[in-house]
C-alpha cells in the first residue's frame, strides 16, 4: 500500500507521544565555528606520555578537549557531561589515564557559567563519572597526591550569586568515593581560591581562601569595601590537611594586614621552601610576597599594575618546575620573573591578553603553552614568540543574526573578542579565513542595516553602537548621548539593538530610557521615560569591586536589557530590563505600561532575559526571565495573548528544561514550535510548552545558549553558544510538520525545502590538522522521514524514481526512533571506466539528475510510504533549463561512451586473457603457442590506442581516448553545468568516431584472425576463444549493482 505526501499507513495510538530528545535530534546541527577568535580557556594541564604529549584545554563554557599529539588536533572529551563549564584539570602524576576535572568556571566575570561539581576519568577523557561536591558550582583547582593516587584535593570557592555551605578545600582518600572538608571559610561566602602542595612531601599544603560575592548591579572581593571585614586568607596544613595554621601579619612576618581579597599561591617545585602569593589587599598593601622559609616569613616582592590589577579575574601564579627563580603571572598580560619576583617582563607578544594559566613542560622548561580570552597559545622560546592554536572552536557569542545574501551570513558578537560576520557555506568549508571582524571590544548585538547591506550596526560593551562600512570597515560612533547637565544615560554591559520588523530603517537602543532613530543613527528620539526601576541602591557602580575598586560596564544596572517591536503592529512595543520591569506601549512610545506584576510565580526583580513578539497576532508576546544573579538557577518563561494582562508559564515544575533562561524564540510559521535557550542547552517543544525536549543533534553539547534566530527564507535555525561558537540546524521544516497526528504515526515522511543543485565550485585551500574548518550544508537531497519506534525487524529500504517511475537512487536509511535525516546524491550511477594504468578522477560521480519533481519511497516490511521531494537549480546561476538540459544530454552521451569504451577494453582483455591462457599450456617453442602470444601482442597494440598503458604511477602523463574522454565527461558532468562549449560538443563527437574506428579494427582483427586460431586451438583439444558480447557484458555490469 501506498501513502501520499506526509500521511502515514498506521496510527499506532491516539494516546500522546512523548516527546524527548531522541524524537528531535535526528536534525543534526553543524558547528561553524569559529575559532579564529577562539574563547576563553579557564584552565591547562598536559603530560608526556612516551615521546607524545598529551594536553587538555579547559574552556570557560565550552568543555574539555583532548590533544593526543601536543596541540595539534583536539577532540572534545566532555560533551556528553550536563555542563561544560570548567574550572580546573589535573592529570594524575602516577596514572596517566587518570583524569579530575572540576567543573565551574573560577574566573568570576559576570558573564561566568556553572558547574555540578567534580568528574573523574579513568580511560583518558573517554568516560566520566560525577565523583561528588554536585552543589559546589564552581572549581579552582584539583591537586593529587603524588604519592598516592587516591588523595586528591580540591579547591572549591562556591556559589557566586549567592551563600553556600558547600565552599572550601574537600579532600578523598578513596579516589572520589568519599569527600570531607578539610578547610571550611569563615562565613557562608569564603570558598577556597588557589590550592598548592610541597610535591617532595605531600602533606605539605597552602590555601588561599576567598571571601566573594556578586550581584547584578555589583561585585565584591572581599568585604563590601577596601576597609571591611573580609573571610579571605591563607592557610598551611603540614599533615595533609588535618590541621591548618593562618597565615597573617601576626603569624608570619613580612604579610600584609588584612583585609584581603582573592589569594593565589604556588610552592616552586624544585626548591619547596619557596612559596609565592600573590595577595589583594588594599592599597598599596597588594602584591606579590615571596617566603624562603615555607610560609614562616614573607617579603613583598611586586606592587606593578601586571602584578595586582583584577584580581578576581587574575590570580594565578606558575612556577618554573626547574627554577624557583621564574614565576609566570597570567594578567592582562602574561608577565614573567626570572629573579624571584622582584622584576616581570611582559612576554604577551601577539596573543590576544587576559590569560588564566599556564602548562610549564617540565623537560623543557622554555616550552609554554598558555590559555587566555582567545584561546590557546604555545610558545617554544620562554614566551619570546607565540604560535595560536586555531583549532578550538570554543567562541562565546551573545548574539546573532542573520542577512539574506545567498548564501547568508550569519554576524555574532563575542566574549572580549569582538563582532563578527561569517559565512554559513563556503566552497571548501568554512574556514577561520572565512571569518571577519568588524568592530572592537566585547562583540554583543550586531546587524545588517536592511536598507544598505554594505553597512551594519555593531556594538560593545556599555552601549557603543556603531554603523560600520562592511568593505571600507570605516566606523561612526552613534551612540545616545545626555543633554545638557543630564544625568548618566545607563547603558548595560550587553546593551540591546533591536532592529523594527515593519519599517526598514528604525533601529531601537536601550539605556533607562528607550531610543529611536531612523536615519542610521544621525539622530535618536526618546520614546519613553525610564522604564527600569531607577534604584538608586543599585547604581553604585563606582563602589563596586571590594577590596580593590573594579568599576566596568559589566555592573551598570537598572538598565533596559530586551527590546521587541511586534512584526504585526509598530505601536506595539515591549521592552524588559534587569531589574524587575516588563513594560508595553500600544502607541509607539507615548504611553508605558508596567505589566510584570501579571507574571504570576515570577519572583521580583528578574532580569527580562529576552522578549519574542508574536509573530501571528499583536498582542501575542514571549518572555524569558532570569534570576541566577539570585542565586536561583531555574528556567523561566512565559506567554501571553492579552497584551500582557496575563501570562501562562511555558516551563513547568516538572519540565526537564535545566539552566537559567535567555531566549525564547516562536517560529515563524508553526506558533506550537518555540525554542528556549538556556545555559546548559538547547531546548524544544513542538506543542506550545506542554512538553520540552533536549535537543542534541550533531552533537550539541548542554552549552550555554544565548541568542536565536530562525532565517525567513531558509528555515534555518542558527544557535548562538557561549562556548561553542555557532551551530546551524539546517531547515527545520521537519519540526513544523511534526504535529500530534504524525508523531502518534507509525512512520511518515515530512516535508523539507526544495533540494537545490548548489552549482560546483573551488574555494578553500589545503590548511593542515591545525585548524578549524566547518562544515557545509550537505550538497546532496535531505530526506527527512519519522519513526515512532526504532525500526528492528524487517527490511527498510528507501529508493528515488523519476518522473518516468525509473530508479534513480537508492538511499541507505537509519532506523533510529523519532526523526531521521539520509542524503541522496541527486546522481545517476557514475560511469563504468576501462581499467588502465592512470588514475580517472573526472569520472568519479555520475551526472547530476535535472530539475524537476521526484518520488522518494520508503519500503518498511510490507508498509510504503511515499513523498515528493522537488529538485530545483542554485537560484544563483546565470543558465536557463534549456542549457541545463544541453548539459545534462551531453553528459549522458559522454557517460554512455564511456561504458561503450569499457566494453570494447573488456572484450580486448578477455581475449588477450585467452590467448595467454592457451599459450601457457602449450609446450615451449610449439608454434601454436608463438602464434597465440603474436595475437595478444596485436589485440594489446589496439587497446593501446584506447587506455594508458604505462606503468610506474596514478599520473603518468600518457593520454590515451579513455584519458581525454574522462576529463572531459568531468568538465561537462561535474565541474559544471550549464551549457557545453560548442568545442567540448565537437570533441565528444571526435572521441566517439576515434573509438569506432579502434572498434572496428578489433572485430575486424577478431572476424580475420580468430577463426583459425579457435580450429589450431580445437586440434589440440583446447577450448576456443570468444569474444564478449554486448548482453553478456551488460547482464554482469547489472549484477555489479544498481544506481547510486
Amino acid at each position: 500500500m501506498t501513502v501520499p505526501w506526509m500521511l502515514v499507513l498506521v496510527v499506532a495510538s491516539q494516546q500522546p507521544v512523548k516527546v524527548d530528545s531522541e524524537t528531535i535530534s535526528g536534525l543534526g546541527a553543524r558547528n561553524i565555528g569559529s575559532a579564529a577568535m577562539s574563547g576563553r580557556v579557564a584552565a591547562l594541564a598536559a603530560v608526556h606520555e612516551g615521546s607524545r604529549l598529551t594536553v587538555y584545554v579547559g574552556a570557560a563554557s565550552g568543555g574539555v578537549w583532548k590533544s593526543v599529539n601536543g596541540g595539534t588536533t583536539y577532540k572534545p572529551v566532555f560533551d556528553k557531561q550536563p555542563v561544560q563549564s570548567i574550572g580546573a584539570i589535573a592529570v594524575d602524576p602516577k596514572n596517566p589515564q587518570v583524569v579530575w576535572v572540576g567543573t565551574g568556571e573560577a574566573w568570576t566575570r559576570n558573564s561566568v557559567s556553572i558547574g555540578d561539581g567534580v568528574y573523574k576519568s579513568s580511560d583518558g577523557g573517554d568516560n566520566w563519572t560525577n565523583v561528588g561536591l554536585k552543589e559546589s558550582e564552581r572549581v579552582a583547582k584539583i591537586l593529587v597526591d603524588p604519592t598516592e593516587s587516591n588523595v586528591v584535593y580540591v579547591c572549591v570557592p562556591g556559589k557566586l550569586w549567592s551563600d553556600s555551605d558547600v565552599r572550601g578545600v574537600y579532600k578523598t582518600t578513596d579516589g572520589g568515593k568519599s569527600w570531607t572538608r578539610v578547610l571550611k571559610g569563615a562565613n557562608t561566602s569564603t570558598g577556597c581560591s588557589m590550592l598548592s602542595l610541597d610535591p617532595q612531601n605531600p602533606k605539605t599544603i597552602f590555601a588561599g581562601m576567598w571571601d566573594f560575592r556578586r550581584k547584578g548591579w555589583t561585585f565584591r572581593s572581599g568585604g563590601d569595601g577596601p576597609a571591611a571585614a573580609s573571610g579571605s586568607g591563607l592557610f598551611k596544613s603540614t599533615d595533609g590537611g588535618a590541621s591548618w595554621t593562618e597565615l597573617d601579619d601576626k603569624s608570619a612576618q613580612g604579610l600584609p594586614s588584612k583585609p584581603w581579597g582573592r589569594i593565589a599561591v604556588s610552592v616552586a617545585p624544585s626548591k619547596p621552601n619557596v612559596v609565592y602569593a600573590f595577595i589583594e589587599a588594599a592599597v598599596p598593601k597588594n602584591g606579590l610576597y615571596r617566603s624562603e622559609d615555607g610560609g614562616r616569613t614573607w617579603e613583598v616582592r611586586d606592587r606593578s599594575q601586571a602584578m595586582i590589577w583584577r584580581p578576581f579575574y587574575f590570580a594565578n601564579l606558575i612556577v618554573d618546575p626547574k627554577n624557583e627563580n621564574r614565576l609566570y603571572k597570567p594578567d592582562l598580560n602574561l608577565v614573567v620573573s626570572n629573579d624571584g619576583g622582584s622584576s616581570f617582563s611582559n612576554i604577551s607578544g601577539g596573543a590576544h591578553g587576559d590569560f588564566h594559566d599556564v602548562w610549564i613542560d617540565p623537560q623543557s622548561p622554555d616550552h609554554l603553552i598558555t590559555g587566555d580570552d582567545g584561546g590557546v597559545w604555545y610558545s617554544y622560546d620562554a614566551g619570546n614568540k607565540w604560535w595560536k592554536g586555531d583549532n578550538l572552536p570554543i567562541s562565546q557569542f551573545y548574539h546573532v543574526s542573520v542577512d539574506m545574501d545567498r548564501p547568508y551570513h550569519v554576524y555574532g558578537g563575542l566574549q572580549d573578542n569582538s563582532a563578527w560576520v561569517g559565512e554559513s557555506q563556503y566552497p571548501g568549508g568554512i574556514t577561520n579565513s572565512r571569518w571577519e571582524n568588524m568592530y572592537n571590544g566585547d562583540g554583543f548585538w550586531i546587524f545588517v542595516d536592511p536598507l544598505d547591506p554594505d553597512y551594519i550596526y555593531a556594538e560593545y560593551q556599555g552601549g557603543e553602537i556603531g554603523r560600520v562600512n562592511r568593505k571600507t570597515h570605516e566606523t561612526r560612533n552613534i551612540k545616545p548621548l545626555p543633554g545638557y547637565k543630564e544625568g548618566k544615560l545607563r547603558f548595560n554591559w550587553n546593551t540591546p539593538i533591536h532592529l523594527s520588523p515593519t519599517r526598514k530603517g528604525t533601529i531601537y537602543l536601550g539605556s533607562q530610557f528607550l531610543f529611536r532613530s531612523r536615519d542610521f543613527g544621525q539622530t535618536w528620539e526618546r520614546v519613553s521615560p525610564d522604564l527600569a526601576t531607577s534604584d538608586s541602591t543599585k547604581q553604585q557602580q563606582e563602589q563596586s569591586g571590594g577590596v580593590t575598586v573594579d568599576n566596568s560596564a559589566a555592573e551598570t544596572h537598572t538598565t533596559i536589557y530586551a527590546i521587541a517591536e511586534s512584526p504585526k503592529n509598530p505601536a506595539v512595543i515591549w521592552a524588559g530590563t534587569d531589574d524587575g520591569n516588563l513594560q508595553v506601549t500600544r502607541d509607539g512610545g507615548k504611553t508605558w505600561t508596567n505589566v510584570v506584576a501579571n507574571v504570576r510565580g515570577l519572583p521580583a526583580n528578574a532580569w527580562v532575559s529576552s522578549i519574542e513578539a508574536g509573530h501571528f497576532d499583536e498582542g501575542t508576546v514571549y518572555a524569558s526571565f532570569d534570576l541566577h544573579t539570585f542565586g536561583d538557577m531555574r528556567s523561566y518563561a512565559y506567554k501571553s495573548t492579552d497584551f500582557g494582562k496575563t501570562w501562562s508559564p511555558l516551563v513547568g515544575a516538572e519540565s526537564p528544561v535545566r539552566g537559567y533562561a535567555h531566549v525564547i524564540k516562536e517560529d515563524l510559521v508553526n506558533r506550537d514550535l518555540l525554542f528556549l535557550g538556556t545555559e546548559l542547552g538547547l531546548w524544544v517543544t513542538l506543542d506550545g510548552g506542554k512538553q520540552w525536549a533536549h535537543y542534541k543533534g550533531g552533537d550539541l553539547p548542554a552549552v550555554a545558549v544565548r541568542d536565536l534566530a530562525i532565517h525567513p527564507r531558509d528555515d534555518d535555525l542558527v544557535i548562538a553558544t557561549h562556548g561553542r561558537g555557532i551551530w546551524i540546524i539546517d531547515d527545520i521544516r521537519p519540526l513544523r510538520a511534526l504535529t500530534p497526528a504524525m508523531l502518534t504515526a507509525t512512520a511518515g515522511f515530512l516535508q523539507v525545502k526544495p533540494a537545490v543543485q548548489r552549482m560546483p565550485a573551488f574555494g578553500g585551500w589545503a590548511n593542515g590538522d591545525a585548524t578549524f574548518v566547518g562544515p557545509n550544508p550537505p550538497d546532496e537531497a535531505v530526506i527527512t522521514y519519522y519513526q515512532r519506534r526504532r525500526h528492528i525487524f524487517g527490511d527498510l529500504k528507501i529508493e528515488v524514481f523519476d518522473q518516468a517511475g525509473k530508479l534513480v537512487g537508492t538511499v541507505p536509511s537509519g532506523k533510529r526512533r523519532g526523526l531521521s535525516r539520509v542524503t541522496w546524491s541527486m546522481r545517476l550511477k557514475a560511469p563504468t571506466v576501462p581499467p588502465a594504468a592512470s588514475a580517472s578522477f573526472g569520472a568519479a560521480f555520475g551526472p547530476r539528475v535535472l530539475p524537476g519533481t521526484y518520488t522518494v519511497r520508503m519500503s518498511k516490511d510490507k508498509d510504503v510510504f511515499t513523498t515528493r521531494l522537488q529538485v530545483v537549480a542554485d537560484p544563483r546561476a546565470r543558465y536557463p533549463l534549456a542549457d541545463r538540459q544541453a548539459q545534462f544530454a551531453l553528459a549522458l552521451k559522454l557517460s554512455g561512451l564511456l561504458g561503450d569504451m569499457t566494453f570494447a577494453v573488456e572484450r580486448m582483455n578477455g581475449v588477450r586473457q585467452a590467448l595467454d591462457d592457451r599459450a601457457a599450456k602449450l609446450p615451449s617453442g610449439d608454434s601454436l603457442a608463438a602464434r597465440l602470444n603474436a595475437a595478444s601482442s596485436a589485440v594489446d597494440l589496439l587497446r593501446k590506442k584506447i587506455v594508458a598503458t604505462k606503468e610506474g604511477g596514478m599520473i603518468t602523463g600518457e593520454e590515451r581516448l579513455r584519458e581525454n574522454l574522462a576529463d572531459l565527461y568531468g568538465n561537462v558532468a561535474v565541474f559544471y553545468e550549464g551549457r557545453p562549449t560548442q568545442t567540448q560538443v565537437e570533441r565528444g563527437d571526435a572521441i566517439a568516431r576515434e573509438l569506432a574506428d579502434v572498434v572496428r579494427d578489433f572485430d575486424a582483427w577478431t572476424g580475420r584472425e580468430l577463426p583459425g586460431l579457435n580450429a589450431a586451438l580445437a586440434a589440440k583439444r583446447l577450448e576456443s576463444i570468444r569474444v564478449l558480447s554486448r548482453e553478456q557484458w551488460e547482464a554482469k555490469a547489472a549484477a555489479g549493482g544498481g544506481p547510486n
